[in-house]
């Protein structure tokens, strides 16, 4: 669903969503180019169908990367561009809602910058992150990495670094945090919320001395003093 303005953030349970996740050459969402993209179709709570290719990002893929999601070259040699990657699957998701973890600042942003560039309009679908949910309701947790979150859940974590395998990893983390939504926590009732976005605050350091700042930073700017 291309348009001209981003999707806005839901942070609540649904039950029909697109799961998906990109594995890229680097963490620069500016510079680096993917490599691999996967979604899955999720209607009533169930699995549908699914969608998955490599992507020949026309630059040799770094060592580094290699090593930790098992692509290289050869692997990409003859897979699509991303142009025609991202053209199928904006066809595949359609209008519906996006789900993934740590989209809002990561995989998100190779998808509005390539979809700007290539067809100078953005897919408008409304998002959820599991990130954000999981710190919202599993305050309790010193991490909230999708392989921590898995383990905490008993979710199987075989294949993680492929597009793919972290989208069955993430599915079944939001499904697992329908209950959590619907029968919070005292911790979780206690966790202190941006109230102009509803995402968690933060403590941070600033020159004038610490503040609570929004998670949702840069898209949400809002402080307090403590």
């Amino acid at each position: 669903m291309l348009t001209d303005h981003k999707g806005k953030l839901i942070k609540k349970y649904i039950s029909d969503y697109v799961v998906f996740d990109l594995e890229t050459t680097g963490i620069n969402c500016n510079c680096d180019d993917v490599i691999e993209i996967s979604a899955l179709k999720v209607i009533g709570s169930k699995v549908v169908d699914e969608f998955s290719t490599l992507v020949n990002p026309g630059i040799s893929i770094p060592w580094r990367i290699t090593q930790i999601t098992g692509i290289d070259d050869a692997m990409v040699k003859d897979a699509p561009d991303f142009e025609k990657a991202l053209t199928d699957f904006i066809e595949f998701v359609d209008d519906m809602v996006l789900v993934g973890h740590n989209i809002c600042t990561f995989d998100l942003l190779f998808i509005y910058r390539e979809a700007n560039r290539i067809f100078d309009k953005i897919p408008g679908n409304d998002y959820v992150d599991t990130l954000s949910l999981s710190r919202m309701y599993l305050p309790e947790l010193k991490s909230h990495r999708l392989g921590d979150l898995a383990r905490h859940y008993d979710i199987d974590p075989s294949g993680a670094h492929r597009a793919l395998a972290d989208c069955h990893m993430t599915q079944k983390l939001y499904e697992a945090l329908k209950n959590e939504m619907e029968n919070p926590s005292e911790a979780a009732k206690a966790v202190k919320k941006c109230p102009r976005c509803g995402l968690v605050m933060k403590k941070r350091d600033g020159r004038f001395g610490p503040f609570w700042g929004c998670g949702g930073y840069p898209d949400c700017r809002y402080t307090e003093n403590i």
